[in-house]
């Protein structure tokens, strides 16, 4: 059967590669032939989405189960950790965006 602290661990997981693709995408900039980057950060915002809807199912299954204390002593940090993934993920792969933006504009 279907463990569901998995989904906690597949979020954190997924968490953190949302976070390191685009540091990855930075760091191969200077490298000739980087012309993936668009897709590096699109996978970057997907694991970001993939992360937040299996915290999105966890959340369901407490409820399922009714485990009504967990809910309540977990859902405000659930939340404040949901959107800084969110936020950081944005801000990453906005910075990745304006830096091969500048880098394009210059060749031109």
């Amino acid at each position: 059967m279907f463990e569901a602290g998995w989904l906690n661990l597949g979020s954190f997981v997924l968490g953190l590669i949302a976070w390191i693709l685009p540091v990855i995408n930075l760091e191969r900039r200077n490298k000739v032939g980087n012309r993936n980057w668009v897709g590096v950060s699109l996978a970057s915002v997907s694991a970001c989405a993939i992360s937040l809807c299996m915290q999105m199912f966890y959340t369901n299954y407490l409820v399922k189960i009714e485990d009504w204390s967990a809910l309540m002593d977990t859902s405000a940090a659930v939340a404040w950790v949901a959107t800084m993934l969110l936020a950081v993920t944005i801000i990453l792969n906005a910075i990745t965006l304006i830096v091969y933006y500048k880098e394009n504009s210059k060749d031109r």
